[in-house]
């Protein structure tokens, strides 16, 4: 009688002939620039509402004000009596003090310079913007910057369910735009190149030409010759995100959203982007519970994890920026 396959304890992988970083197989001619920019140019059309990301949920709190500019548009964001979120104008309606880190009394705003109170409702021209929390990332609605059909929620993608999830959200800053951030990626074959201490054995087995999916099937190095394989898929759903699936191997499910949102110029007349990446992992593993219960030890060691890759991909988007705002950016 044929026994039943187990199920591995460990979703991990032992590589039998590790290939040195120069002698792995170039993916330059599978990397074509027009098609990166055609897929680029479908996701900027997307809508989004006129819904930016603004951070994460936890960053907004009931005792003080969360301020980001946005498009050169000064937000302020706090909680509400109730918890709820609040969003408006970050300059005070009095004198134009700045409301960042102004006080929060019992869901009311405070300005520091003379105490003129905002409680989120309409105030001697101070209007309120729509602000939407989703339990990991919040939100805001500015229907003057975005210029679209304004949508009631965000488009959220399609998440793992929060009780049964482990999330971390990383947060940082380019001098690029949004779209150089969506490019790079709409660019996975860089991964075990310009990553190598992460990622090892990409291949991209769909390149999205035909339905926007990018399919990549890729091991995420632990230590070492140990892996773990997954199979993966990329979509760029809005103009400033990119959302990657596990839809094979350990984490099947899990996602990781990576938002652009613009900030303003800054001094030196450069464009500033901020990037927040969210990482909503799961996996029915009854270890994963352990995970979840150790998740204030993991959620640093996560976001320290995308850090070491935003510190190249930042220079990647920020170089693309370089050479597109000289005109000398292939293609």
């Amino acid at each position: 009688m044929k026994r039943a396959s187990r199920r591995p304890r460990l979703p991990v992988g032992l590589r039998r002939d590790p290939v040195a970083w120069h002698r792995q197989s170039p993916t330059w001619r599978e990397a074509s620039p027009r098609l990166i920019a055609d897929a680029l140019k479908r996701a900027v059309a997307r809508p989004a509402g006129n819904w930016y990301v603004v951070g994460p949920s936890t960053a907004v709190r009931s005792d003080a004000g969360y301020a980001r500019t946005v498009e050169g548009q000064e937000i302020v964001l706090w909680r509400g009596a109730d918890g709820n979120l609040v969003s408006g104008p970050g300059a005070c309606p009095h004198l134009g003090a700045p409301l960042a880190r102004a006080p929060v009394c019992g869901g009311t705003l405070i300005c520091p310079w003379h105490g003129l109170a905002l409680d989120g409702a309409s105030f001697a021209g101070w209007n309120p913007y729509p602000a939407h929390d989703d339990g990991v990332l919040v939100w805001v609605r500015l229907d003057h910057l975005g210029g679209e059909e304004p949508l009631p929620v965000p488009p959220v993608p399609p998440r793992p369910t929060a009780d049964g999830s482990l999330t971390a959200v990383y947060t940082g800053t380019g001098v690029c735009e949004p779209e150089d951030i969506v490019a790079n990626r709409l660019d996975p074959w860089h991964g075990a190149w310009l990553h190598p201490y992460s990622f090892v054995d990409l291949t991209v087995l769909d390149d999205g030409a035909t339905d926007d999916v990018l399919t990549v099937r890729v091991s995420f190095r632990l230590a070492g010759r140990l892996v773990v394989p997954v199979t993966a898929e990329f979509t760029a759903p809005g103009p400033r995100v990119v959302v990657m699936r596990i839809t094979e191997g350990e984490g099947r499910g899990s996602v990781v959203e990576t938002h652009a949102t613009p900030l303003e110029l800054g001094r030196d007349g450069r464009p500033r982007t901020a990037v927040t990446e969210a990482v909503i992992a799961s996996s029915p593993r009854t270890g994963f519970r352990l995970a979840r219960a150790a998740a204030p030890v993991l959620r640093p060691l996560v976001r320290k994890a995308a850090g070491r890759l935003w510190r190249d991909d930042f220079a990647y988007a920020e170089r693309r920026w370089q050479l597109r705002s000289t005109g000398r950016f292939p293609g």
